[in-house]
């Protein structure tokens, strides 16, 4: 315990000693080994999703519009819960990594598979009921009828988020998550090629896009699967052991606080959507919108991307018990982030609805893209920065506090005012999104303000008494492992 003391202040005092740039650089490349991979990974992946949608805008409008219900509204709404409960995983897995109690990540990653593939199977029904549940909620005929068809579609691509959310956090808290990027790249060019053939040449429609889009998801899952059982990480996965059916409740309730935090968040946009689909011309609004959600999207997964970054960063520093690192880190993250989105930001100011032929040929809905540009600018510069901040309370464990801050500024706020605004004052679109991002600026406001008043040595504490609660003695669990094989 001394020796562990004595070198943490000797870390410390060389700190102390290093100039800033110093600092910077050394931060830096520990942010990017875990940014760069994982903002590659999340484009290629979010790109299967967004290549799917330019294919299947050029078969029809009618098809289009369900496909952007369906992955707006019912895939954001399906991945916040499995996203959120697997964010569990990230929190223990870096500060268990941090903690240097490397073989604590394994028994982590199978929990973290029983909650989420149960959770999965309670949720499939959603899917096989989904022309109903939009008819009862008031969605025209048309769309709920051709989306009731593109569900059916999703629910293999739904299962594959089961592991691969799993896998990428379990991968990311070691910093081995370059395999994910090779894996994604390769089937992001196979599904490219897979969709334009299907629907160019065969004529397949929609069976066509939505093959091409499952085999893309489900081959890097398959290839993370086959890296982590075959000798890539041998400190931290030495088998399946029964130890993985132990403790399962607490795993369980961080898992529920993890998700209503993140599915807060992510269906906060999907209402957006549903709203829009009660206006007049709802087909124009809904297609405009939803390229100006995926446009926004793929910004998003830079920012995501960081969010990832500042998650292991945050709990790698508070599980090797570092609080200076830390709060460095995320000051790092944050500006890092911010400056990359503001970049963004003034590009799509200048562009504007120039981008919307890339996913539709209609002028129309092109044109109403065009007019929703400068909240789609203003949306990108704030969303550099609030996931990041998001991906700290991630790293600290605080999921279940932030899930009430995002209650009161989304739901009781922001989501409100943009109902009185959209239908009251007849600003339509543009009026929902307004009073919606006024909701996402006060809850970035308050987490910069929680995370700037954090006592971050007290942090280092609890994340200790976490860490201590679940430990299991690694003779045990190899002793586990052995019955179990």
């Amino acid at each position: 315990m001394e020796g562990g003391a004595r070198e943490r202040l000797l870390g410390d005092e060389e700190e102390v000693e290093e100039g800033l740039g110093r600092r910077l650089w050394k931060e830096n490349k520990k942010l990017w080994v875990v940014a760069g991979p994982s903002i590659f990974t999340r484009f290629s992946t979010f790109g299967v999703t967004v290549i799917s949608q330019a294919f299947v805008g050029h078969i029809g409008s009618s098809e289009l519009a369900a496909y952007a219900v369906v992955s707006t509204v019912l895939m954001r709404f399906a991945n916040g819960i499995l996203l959120g409960m697997a964010s569990a995983l990230e929190t223990l897995c870096g500060q268990s990594y941090g903690a240097k109690q490397y073989h604590m990540l394994g028994i982590y990653l199978q929990r973290s598979w029983i909650v989420l593939c149960s959770c999965a199977f309670l949720l499939t029904p959603v899917f096989i009921f989904t022309t109903p549940l939009l008819k009862l909620i008031g969605q025209e005929e048309s769309i709920a009828e051709m989306a009731g068809t593109v569900a059916h579609w999703f629910i293999p691509v739904f299962f594959s988020f089961v592991w691969g959310f799993t896998l990428q956090m379990y991968l990311q808290a070691q910093s081995k998550n370059v395999i994910i990027t090779y894996l994604a790249v390769a089937t992001l060019t196979l599904h490219i090629f897979l969709a334009w053939f299907m629907v160019t040449k065969l004529n397949l429609g929609l069976a066509g896009v939505m093959g091409s889009m499952i085999l893309a998801m489900w081959i890097p899952v398959l290839g993370q699967l086959a890296f982590v059982f075959f000798g890539g990480c041998p400190e931290t996965w030495t088998g399946f052991s029964f130890s993985a059916f132990l403790d399962l409740w607490a795993i369980v309730k961080l898992s529920l606080s993890s998700g209503v935090m993140l599915c807060l968040e992510l269906w906060y946009n999907t209402i957006l959507v549903l709203l829009t689909g009660y206006m007049k011309n709802a087909e124009v609004a809904i297609d405009a919108l939803s390229i100006c959600l995926n446009i926004n999207g793929w910004e998003m997964m830079i920012s995501v991307g960081f969010l990832s970054a500042a998650g292991v960063r945050v709990a790698n520093e508070l599980g090797a018990g570092s609080a200076k690192a830390a709060k460095f880190a995320i000051v790092n993250v944050v500006i890092t982030s911010f400056v990359i989105g503001f970049v963004l930001f003034l590009f799509f100011l200048i562009f504007r609805g120039r981008l919307a032929y890339i996913f539709t040929d209609d002028a129309e809905v092109a044109g109403a893209v065009a007019d929703l540009s400068p909240l789609l600018a203003f949306s990108i510069l704030l969303n550099s920065v609030q996931p990041v901040i998001s991906g700290v309370a991630i790293g600290a464990g605080w999921q279940g506090m932030v899930a009430f801050v995002n209650i009161g500024c989304y739901y009781l706020i922001g989501l409100p005012l943009g109902v009185v605004l959209g239908y009251a004052f007849d600003m339509h679109v543009k009026g929902i999104w307004i009073g919606m991002l006024i909701g996402t600026c006060i809850q970035t406001i308050v987490l910069i303000y929680i995370t700037w008043r954090t006592d971050w040595d007290q942090q280092v504490l609890i994340a200790k008494d976490r860490l201590s609660k679940w430990y299991m003695d690694k003779s045990r669990k190899s002793n586990d492992a052995r019955g179990s094989a």
